[in-house]
């Protein structure tokens, strides 16, 4: 059942999330946006599911987690046809609204309950082992989709026009609508959950909107999230950081971005073993502390004059820390002493302050990197990361000193 979740929650985002992280120098070519364009198309996606996260809360305590991850899957994929037209900007934008309720009202918070029923006692491990495992699966899908991008392109990549790259992208993209879609058959086939007791009527509650405005651990936990999610978003510059800075083409830097992804399994798995035995805020802590000192190579220009592997290593490292705390940052409502049968509920209202960074950080890194060439734009966006991750750390720490005060 894990699996087949992790399958799930990696499959439905590859359309609006990992093929611009992987492709970013194709996907700004082949849509002829910009950086700035790309992040408005990300912030309207934002804007749409923070309306989202709070209703897909109750409805997930409501309804079948089966029902509606197969309607998500199902809607994602088939609306994937329509990105593999290649439309222009103002339907593209369209496009990451429609995204933001297909991915979000219907399935973030039912997948988030779902993982927890399944490992109730253990919510580091569940947390962890399915982000561990949607990493390998992310980073088997970054890998195959480079290979497969390249065989479908009739010449080298840098000989290729545009218009060929268009056609192979497209292609790309319409196999992946295809393969959202069968996952989502599969998930409505063979998903089974636990039953829970005392569940939510699923209607939405005012009542836990102020519950959770009186615990201050859920606003630290909140805040942890946003942190964490703002390093999670700072991967889409990974592919940009090695074309510009290491002097990769745009098949290369795709392979090196997809490192990040072969580092997701790594952190994820060893933080939700680690966090079940020395604590889920800690395991956060530390997570947190890798990715500033890592960070703070880009920051001040190390990469830049550094050998090709140290860029690798670097990204490598800071991938490992922004998996690890978002393997372990939901495991939190376990030291939060939040009941099963309202998950869905505070996942939601939690995930509209936590993944705001949907409508901010991207027009954010858009502009930074527009405006500044070569490495200078990618040190400003790794500056405001490592700005985040020290708020992450301090909310974390607080955290952590709160809950052995309850």
């Amino acid at each position: 059942m894990l699996f087949l979740l992790a399958l799930a929650s990696e499959s439905v985002f590859i359309l609006p999330f990992v093929l611009p992280r992987v492709f970013r120098p194709t996907f700004l070519s082949v849509f002829d946006v910009s950086n700035f364009e790309l992040g408005t198309a990300f912030s309207a996606y934002g804007i749409a599911a923070m309306i989202a996260y709070l209703f897909g809360g109750p409805l997930a305590d409501r309804y079948s987690p089966k029902l509606l991850l197969a309607i998500s899957l199902i809607l994602t994929g088939i609306s994937g046809f329509y990105m593999a037209a290649v439309p222009g900007l103002p339907q593209l934008v369209m496009l990451y609204v429609l995204w933001g309720i297909s991915t979000i009202l219907f399935f973030w918070s039912a997948s988030m309950k779902a993982v927890r029923a399944v490992l109730f006692e253990s919510p580091g491990k569940a947390y962890g082992s399915v982000d561990a495992v949607r990493g390998l699966l992310a980073a088997v899908i970054a890998s195959v989709s480079v290979w497969v991008l390249a065989l479908f392109l009739p010449t080298e990549v840098e000989l290729a026009t545009r218009e060929e790259q268009k056609e192979a992208f497209s292609l790309v993209i319409a196999a992946f609508s295809v393969f959202i879609i069968v996952v989502g058959i599969l998930v409505w086939v063979f998903l089974r959950i636990p039953e829970v007791s005392g569940a939510s009527t699923g209607a939405f509650s005012w009542h836990s909107v102020r519950t959770f405005a009186k615990n201050r651990l859920l606003w630290l936990q909140a805040v942890v999230v946003l942190c964490a999610y703002v390093g999670y978003k700072s991967t889409d510059d990974f592919s940009l950081l090695a074309y510009d800075v290491f002097g990769m083409n745009e098949i290369q830097s795709s392979y090196l971005a997809s490192i990040s992804f072969w580092m997701r399994p790594v952190g994820a798995f060893l933080a939700g073993i680690i966090s079940d035995r020395i604590g889920y805020a800690k395991t956060a802590m530390y997570s947190f502390v890798l990715i500033i000192i890592a960070s703070t190579f880009i920051v001040f220009g190390v990469v830049a004059d550094a050998p090709w592997v140290v860029g690798l290593l670097n990204i490598a490292t800071i991938s490992v820390g922004i998996y690890a705390v978002r393997g372990v940052y939901f495991a939190l409502f376990k030291e939060s002493n939040i009941p099963l049968s309202v998950t869905g509920t505070t996942i939601g209202i939690v995930s509209v302050i936590g993944y705001a960074p949907d409508v901010f950080f991207g027009p954010i890194m858009g502009y930074l990197l527009d405006t500044y060439s070569g490495i200078k734009g990618h040190q400003y966006v790794f500056g405001v990361v490592t700005g985040f991750m020290l708020v992450g750390l301090g909310a974390a720490f607080l955290f952590e000193k709160l809950r052995i005060r309850y």
